[in-house]
């Protein structure tokens, strides 16, 4: 299998610099790829003098990390069986890409993450993809390993490879082919939760995701947008109902309004916690929402031909962790896990 490593990058010269080593060192038989954002630093320079094995990849803009992939993939096409798209924060460990490969030979698996720990706390979880993500009844993603912003030690409790509903963009191993014929990334989405949608309309083709936590990576988090950035809460909360307002398949506008109704509840909260931008930027998810409304109901038409095959979780994620103090994915209902 011909695999090509994408690392998109954007002024990360630092990452580019701490995390290319390993990249390079436990790679073997794979293509490692930057694609650039037009960045404004010394990314260039420092690929060129210190890895000069490194193909260079130029996008013409910063389209974000949906858009940015979708450019620099469409330069690839053809020419790998399948792209390992990784964050430019992530160190890799030693013969992560052999399990990640045996995988693929499974013909109805078309994507797969490693386990993903956190950099700098190496014997937790990472909040973005852990150990292979999932959805709740109101489409909120969480993970084994991370719930909400609770990221659980790592003690070995989810190391067998499982399906899962949608693999981390952080470390995606992804059928090319597949890539391309779905469209790849919906560039709206710009970043963050952009892969759960390309998963959902991927499992709408009948592929399955799995996580193989045989293969590791240690994810820094938040190298673009710090994880209390205001607009990553925007993009989060904005790209949450664009994913809804696509691809939900039952009567749309009663699940929005539930799920804005939850939003709205988050977003008082904030308030009552002095956290005045954090609330605003709810809003403003919100009206982006009524302003994309148009565009996406005729992505949800192009999208109703599909027969989709969900594994949500058939319960609410908010009741089991707030109410039911289930802290940890282990102390869920498994029984509620299903199409």
């Amino acid at each position: 299998m011909k695999i090509a490593v994408v690392i998109l990058n954007y002024n990360g010269e630092e990452y580019l610099k701490k995390f290319l080593p390993s990249v390079v060192n436990y790679s073997q038989g794979a293509m490692v790829i930057v694609a650039d954002n037009c960045s404004t630093d010394q990314s260039k320079r420092v690929v060129e003098e210190l890895f000069p094995s490194i193909c260079w990849v130029q996008n013409p803009e910063n389209g974000g990390f949906a858009l940015g992939y979708n450019q620099a993939l469409e330069q690839l096409k053809g020419e790998f069986d399948a792209y390992l798209l990784l964050n430019s924060d992530v160190e890799v460990t030693e013969n992560w890409l052999i399990p990640l490969t045996e995988a693929l030979k499974n013909e109805k698996v078309v994507a797969v993450q490693p386990k993903i720990l956190s950099y700098n706390e190496p014997q937790k979880f990472e909040h973005a993809g852990a150990c292979g993500g999932f959805l709740d009844q109101d489409y909120f993603p969480f993970c084994r390993g991370r719930i909400f912003d609770f990221c659980e030690e790592d003690k070995g409790q989810y190391d067998f490879k499982t399906a899962v509903h949608w693999t981390s963009g952080a470390a995606m191993l992804i059928r090319s082919q597949a890539f391309h014929d779905v469209g790849g990334f919906d560039a709206d989405f710009f970043a963050h939760m952009e892969e759960i949608d390309l998963c959902t309309r991927l499992r709408a083709k009948g592929w399955e995701m799995e996580c193989e936590p045989g293969s590791v990576v240690y994810h820094v988090g938040g190298g673009t947008l710090d994880y209390n950035s205001p607009q990553k809460l925007y993009l989060n909360f904005r790209n949450n109902l664009f994913l809804i307002a696509k691809n939900h398949q039952g009567l749309l506008f009663p699940k929005l309004f539930k799920r804005m109704a939850l939003d709205g509840i988050a977003a008082f909260k904030f308030l009552s916690e002095g956290k005045v931008h954090f609330f605003w930027k709810v809003f403003l998810s919100h009206i982006a929402l009524y302003q994309n409304l148009p565009t996406l109901l005729k992505k949800r038409q192009q999208l109703k031909t599909n027969k989709f095959k969900f594994s949500l979780f058939h319960s609410s994620i908010i009741w089991n962790f707030y109410f039911k103090k289930n802290k940890s994915f282990k102390q869920l209902n498994m029984r509620q896990f299903g199409e």
